[in-house]
């Protein structure tokens, strides 16, 4: 189980701050659109030379030839992780993958299905994609399956619909989880949250954690009770 802590701050600046807090009690660590758009794939290079792992959250999607290069220059910079939506198929998802296996020469680096954002529920998808009404569940499955065909590594979805994922694929998959909060802690702008030990016992792999934890007094302190959360879970 590896909980990954989101850079979801404006600049370097706002990321070197967290990271020394954090300290030695994180060393995943994922790199949205904001932070690798202000600061490109530099700072992916600066975590990785400080021993980080990075998981760069770009969700991308585009026309298969665009996202194999796009793929390939991130892992070059040495990504573990890198998303893309689900939604642009069994080919866009193999491209990715055909990518990131050109540019790796730091590491492996994963490619990730993201199927529904953990920031919409039934009726948000039901509009979006002009139905009546939707089953987030079924949607989430259907979408796992392009990823697995496209050969992708795991797909991102809430921890509600980990388990459904898990009996469809089995190990085939693996299950990236956000929307994590602690016990008792604020959903913010997620629909659909789970704390870190159902998450786990649900069959997830990788665990985004948020402001959960960089929103807390004291980051290390939050990181801390996740671990001792996960503790005994495999």
């Amino acid at each position: 189980m590896t909980p990954i802590v989101a850079l979801d701050v404006p600049d370097r600046a706002g990321a070197e701050t967290m990271v020394r807090r954090l300290g030695e009690s994180c060393d995943f660590y994922k790199v949205g659109l904001e932070l690798f758009s202000a600061e490109g794939p530099a700072i992916v290079s600066w975590l990785r030379g400080l021993g980080k792992e990075v998981f760069v959250d770009l969700k991308l999607h585009d026309i298969p030839n665009t996202v194999r290069g796009a793929a390939r220059s991130v892992a070059r910079h040495g990504a573990s992780l890198l998303t893309v939506h689900a939604s642009g198929g069994r080919e866009m998802v193999a491209a990715a993958v055909e990518g990131a296996s050109e540019g790796q020469e730091n590491g492996t680096c994963a490619i990730l299905g993201v199927t529904i954002l953990t920031s919409m529920d039934a009726g948000g998808v039901a509009t979006v994609w002009g139905r009546t009404a939707v089953e987030v569940q079924e949607e989430v499955v259907r979408l796992a399956g392009l990823v697995a065909e496209g050969q992708g590594a795991g797909i991102v979805c809430s921890g509600h619909e980990a388990s459904a994922v898990r009996a469809h694929y089995g190990s085939q998959l693996g299950l990236l989880v956000p929307g994590i909060r602690l016990p008792g802690g604020d959903a913010h702008d997620q629909r659909r949250v789970m704390t870190p030990a159902a998450a786990a016992a649900a069959g997830a792999r990788w665990l985004i954690l948020g402001r959960a934890v960089t929103g807390a007094p004291d980051p290390a302190e939050a990181m801390a009770q996740v671990r001792a959360s996960l503790a005994g879970i495999s």
